[in-house]
C-alpha cells in the first residue's frame, strides 16, 4: 500500500533522513509552513487535501476538511486544539485514526517531576541559592528539615502516559498513589478516584501533580476552592497545561503557607512575562516548558511515527497513543 504522507515538522537533519528513509515506499510531501515547535498550531495548507496521512501539527480546519485523510498523528503529547466533540465525531464518522506522541514525552516529563520532588525534599534548591549568593553554611536547617519520599502520598490530576511512567518511577519509594480522571477504570499500582472524592484525597496528599490536558473541562481546574482542600505543607507540580491553574489562587496559597512549594513548567500565556509575580513568589520554582525535553526529541518523534506507520499499513489497531 503506497500512501501520500504530508508533514510540516521541521526536524534535525538526522531525523529528516530517518523519516525520508522510512517512507521510501510512500510519497512524502512537506508542508509549506514547517515548524520545529510542537506546541505551535499549524497553518492551513491546501496540500493536506491530497494526503492520506498527516504528521506534525496540521491545522484543525484542514483536518476537518480533508476527507481523504485516514490517519493523523500530531508530533506532540498535547492535543487540546483537537479535543472537541465536533473533531472527535467527525473523525469517528470517517473512520479516521488520530494519534499523538505521548510516549515520546512521558519519560522526560515524569523524570522532571521526580527530579523536582527530590530537589525539594533534599533542600537542593536553597543550598544552590546559598552557593550563588553568600556561601552561607546552613547545616542544621538543611540537614534536619530534609524529607523523604518514602511512604508519602501522591495525587495525580489526570492519568495518562506521563502518569503511568510516574507510577513506575515512584515504585521504589513505596508511595501511596492516587489519580483522578474521567474514566475511573482500575489501573495497576494506582488508585483511580472519581471526582467526588477529590477533596478528601487532596487533604491527604503530600504531593499534587497536575498533568491535565487543555480542554473545556480543565480550564481553571486548580482553583482557590481545590487549593483550600490541600493538606497544609503539600507541594504542587504542573507539567500539564498552564490554563488549568488559577495563578492568583496558587500565589495566595503559597503566600499563606497552605502549599509549601510549587514547581511549574507550563504557563498561560507563554513565555511567562518577566514581571509576572510567579517569578518572585516565595517557594515557587519555574522551568521554561522544558519538562518534556530530550536531546533526541526529533529522532524519537520520527521513530514513533514510523512504528505507527508500520502498524497502520499492516492494518493493526494497536498503534501507540491512538485515541480516536
Amino acid at each position: 500500500m503506497s500512501l501520500t504522507i504530508w508533514c510540516n515538522g521541521r526536524f534535525s537533519d538526522a531525523a529528516t533522513r530517518l523519516l525520508e528513509d522510512g517512507t521510501r515506499a510512500h510519497h512524502l510531501i512537506w508542508g509549506v509552513n514547517r515548524s520545529n515547535n510542537v506546541l505551535q498550531a499549524g497553518k492551513t495548507d491546501p496540500a493536506t487535501a491530497h494526503a492520506d496521512v498527516l504528521f506534525g501539527q496540521p491545522a484543525v480546519g484542514d483536518c476537518l476538511a480533508a476527507k481523504r485523510v485516514r490517519w493523523i498523528e500530531v508530533n506532540s503529547g498535547g492535543y487540546g486544539r483537537f479535543d472537541t466533540p465536533d473533531f472527535r465525531e467527525t473523525m469517528q464518522d470517517r473512520g479516521t485514526i488520530f494519534s499523538n506522541a505521548s510516549a515520546v514525552f512521558a519519560d522526560p516529563c515524569a523524570q522532571h517531576v521526580l527530579a523536582m520532588m527530590l530537589a525539594l525534599g533534599r533542600n537542593l534548591l536553597p543550598s544552590h541559592r546559598d552557593q550563588l549568593v553568600d556561601h552561607s553554611w546552613h547545616y542544621e536547617e538543611r540537614r534536619y528539615h530534609a524529607t523523604l519520599l518514602t511512604g508519602q502520598t501522591v495525587l495525580m490530576l489526570g492519568y495518562g502516559a506521563i502518569g503511568r511512567r510516574l507510577r513506575e518511577l515512584f515504585a521504589p519509594f513505596g508511595m501511596r498513589i492516587y489519580a483522578v480522571r474521567r474514566q475511573t477504570r482500575s489501573e495497576v499500582g494506582v488508585t483511580i478516584i472519581p471526582e467526588e472524592r477529590l477533596s478528601s484525597i487532596l487533604a491527604e496528599a503530600d504531593h499534587v501533580v497536575n498533568i491535565l490536558p487543555d480542554n473545556a473541562s480543565t480550564k481553571g481546574y486548580v482553583n482557590s476552592r481545590r487549593l483550600a482542600c490541600c493538606k497544609p505543607g503539600a507541594k504542587f507540580y504542573n507539567v500539564g497545561r498552564g490554563n488549568t491553574v488559577d495563578d492568583r489562587a496558587l500565589i495566595e496559597s503559597l503566600a499563606s503557607g497552605r502549599l509549601a512549594a510549587a514547581y511549574l513548567d507550563v504557563f498561560d500565556p507563554e513565555p511567562l512575562a518577566p514581571d509576572h509575580p510567579l517569578w518572585t513568589t516565595k517557594n515557587c520554582y519555574v522551568t521554561p516548558h522544558t519538562a518534556g525535553g530530550r536531546r533526541d526529541q526529533d529522532e524519537a518523534l520520527v521513530k514513533h511515527f514510523l512504528a505507527n506507520l508500520t502498524q497502520f499499513v499492516g492494518g493493526s489497531k494497536s498503534m501507540t497513543d491512538r485515541f480516536i
